[in-house]
C-alpha cells in the first residue's frame, strides 16, 4: 500500500511537471504577441547568427589579412548585438509576464540602442569614404556614433525608470501618449537623416557620398520603414488601434531583418571580394545604371 500510494505521488509530481512544462512552452511560442510573430523573430535571428557562426572561420582570416580597425570594429559589434537581438527575439513572453517588466524593459534598452549604434555608425563610416581604414577614422566614427546613441539611452533611462513610461511594452495601443510622442520624434528624426541622404544623391552633392549601389538601396528601404513607423506611431499617440498593428510589422521586420541588411550593405564585399579597395568598382557600377548620366552628357 505504502509503495502504491509513494509512486502514485511520484506520477502525480510527473504530471504536474509535464503540465507547466507543456504551459510554459505554450505560452512562450503562442502567447503574448501570437505564433508567427514569435516564430518570425526568432528565426530570422537564429538564421543569422548562424549564419555569422558558420562565416566565422572564414571572415576572421579576411579580417586578419585586411587590417581594417573599422571593419574589425565593426564585425565584433555586430556579433555582440546580433547575440543580443537572438535573446531579445527568444524572450518575448517577458513582455508580457507580471515581474519581468524591469527584465524586459533592460534587454530591449540595450538591443535597440545596440542596433540604432549599427545604424549610426554605418552612416557616420560611409560618409567619410569607403577606404577609412585608420585609427582615427575609428575615433570618429565610433566616437559620433557613441554621442548620438549616449543621449537616446540617456533619454530613454530616464522615461522608463524616472517615469515609469512603458516604452517597450507594446502589448496594448492604449499606453501613455507621451510614450507615442518620443517614438515619433526617435522616427522623425530617422526619416528625416535617410530622406536627406536620398535628396543628396539627387543633388548636385550626390558626389559627396559613397557611389555604392548597395548603400543607395540601404538608405531606400531604412526610410521607407522608419517613414512608415513614424506615421504609425503618430495615428497610434491619437488613438488610431488599427496603427498599432502597423507599428508592430515595424518592429518586427527591424529586428528580424536590419541586421542580414547591414550585413549585405556593409561588410559582405569585405568578405567575399579578394581586393577590398572597391571604390572605382562601385563608380563603374553607378555610371552603368546612369546614376551619373548628367555629369557624363
Amino acid at each position: 500500500m505504502v509503495d502504491q500510494s509513494v509512486l502514485s505521488i511520484t506520477n502525480h509530481g510527473s504530471d504536474s511537471s509535464t503540465r507547466v512544462l507543456s504551459k510554459g512552452f505554450t505560452d512562450w511560442v503562442f502567447d503574448c504577441h501570437g505564433f508567427w510573430h514569435n516564430a518570425v523573430l526568432i528565426l530570422s535571428s537564429f538564421l543569422f547568427v548562424l549564419y555569422l557562426a558558420l562565416q566565422a572561420r572564414k571572415s576572421f582570416v579576411k579580417l586578419t589579412n585586411g587590417r581594417s580597425y573599422i571593419i574589425i570594429s565593426y564585425y565584433a559589434s555586430l556579433w555582440l548585438v546580433s547575440i543580443l537581438n537572438l535573446a531579445w527575439c527568444f524572450s518575448q513572453a517577458w513582455e508580457c509576464s507580471p515581474g519581468k517588466e524591469l527584465t524586459w524593459n533592460l534587454l530591449s534598452l540595450f538591443t535597440s540602442s545596440g542596433m540604432l549604434f549599427l545604424e549610426v555608425s554605418l552612416l557616420a563610416f560611409l560618409l567619410q569614404g569607403n577606404n577609412a581604414t585608420g585609427v582615427d577614422a575609428l575615433t570618429r566614427t565610433f566616437g559620433i556614433s557613441g554621442i548620438i546613441v549616449g543621449f537616446d539611452v540617456l533619454l530613454k533611462a530616464i522615461y522608463l525608470f524616472a517615469f515609469g513610461v512603458p516604452l517597450f511594452i507594446d502589448t496594448d495601443y492604449s499606453t501613455p501618449r507621451v510614450k507615442w510622442n518620443l517614438w515619433v520624434i526617435h522616427k522623425l528624426v530617422l526619416t528625416v537623416v535617410y530622406g536627406f541622404i536620398l535628396f543628396m544623391y539627387h543633388s548636385r552633392w550626390r558626389e559627396r557620398l559613397p557611389a555604392r549601389p548597395a548603400f543607395y538601396k540601404y538608405v531606400i528601404i531604412m526610410f521607407i520603414v522608419n517613414a512608415i513607423a513614424l506615421f504609425a506611431c503618430g495615428l497610434t499617440g491619437s488613438g488610431a488601434a488599427f496603427a498599432f498593428w502597423f507599428y508592430r510589422v515595424t518592429v518586427v521586420c527591424y529586428h528580424a531583418f536590419y541586421l542580414p541588411l547591414l550585413y549585405i550593405t556593409f561588410l559582405a564585399d569585405f568578405f567575399q571580394e579578394e581586393d577590398f579597395h572597391m571604390e572605382n568598382v562601385y563608380y563603374s557600377e553607378m555610371k552603368d545604371a546612369g546614376f551619373f548620366e548628367s555629369d557624363w552628357d
